[in-house]
């Protein structure tokens, strides 16, 4: 891929760029209340349930989290109180990047146009976007899309708004469920698994696999 000069490198934010803490946030919430083993079922519930969510028509993500942390809430035995999912929204747009991330972007920001496709609303993304310490051609949302990856629309709007193709991309993502399974499946042939450790590595999907953005330069032999 070294060789390879993309018209956009395409990303997903929350996870490959940005640290996600979701995880945190309920267990900020919770952990008072909880065992460790409790918060452990708890967290990994819950993360189970906000891709459930997301998977059928598109609705608010403050409702995604609402139903995914009620439900996560449910299974456990543990008391849902409503106002802790707006709790947990709230807290997205204040999520700053993965220390590797702002370097490692701005250095292939100058040679090829950067790209965002992101689980995210109107109002989330750009202030987490301000904080990658990158220019970006392009932060596009779900709720701009009307749909969520790992759906297939979020893609084809990306594909659309931008007026290119699967060929004309390299897709970067930490996780195969959200995207590189997707991306593979509409025939994004050059992807870059970042692995934080969030998945394990699935080699059939094809890809590179670097560490970190810190990495990212060196696909694209910069």
């Amino acid at each position: 891929m070294s060789q390879f000069r993309p018209k956009y490198v395409t990303f997903d934010c929350y996870g490959t760029l940005t640290n996600f803490q979701m995880a945190e946030a309920a267990q900020d919430l919770y952990r008072a209340h909880l065992t460790e083993p409790q918060m452990a079922a708890l967290v990994r519930d819950f993360a189970a349930y906000r891709l459930d969510e997301i998977l059928g028509d598109w609705k608010p993500y403050a409702d995604v989290i609402h139903n995914a942390l009620e439900r996560a809430c449910k299974r456990n035995g543990v008391a849902f109180k409503s106002e802790y999912g707006q709790i947990v929204y709230d807290r997205v747009p204040g999520w700053g990047p993965h220390p590797d991330v702002p370097a490692g972007l701005a250095k292939v920001a100058k040679e090829i146009p950067l790209v965002i496709l992101s689980n995210a609303m109107n109002a989330q993304l750009p202030s987490n976007v301000a904080k990658l310490g990158a220019p970006f051609h392009a932060a596009l949302t779900a709720e701009q899309a009307r749909s969520y990856k790992p759906r297939m629309k979020g893609f084809e709007f990306m594909f659309d708004t931008l007026g290119c193709g699967p060929e004309d991309v390299v897709h970067c993502s930490s996780s195969f469920r959200y995207d590189l399974m997707t991306a593979h499946d509409l025939g994004i042939k050059n992807k870059v698994w970042v692995n934080r450790g969030h998945e394990p590595a699935n080699p059939y999907y094809g890809y590179v696999e670097i560490k970190d953005i810190g990495g990212l330069p060196g696909v694209f032999g910069l």
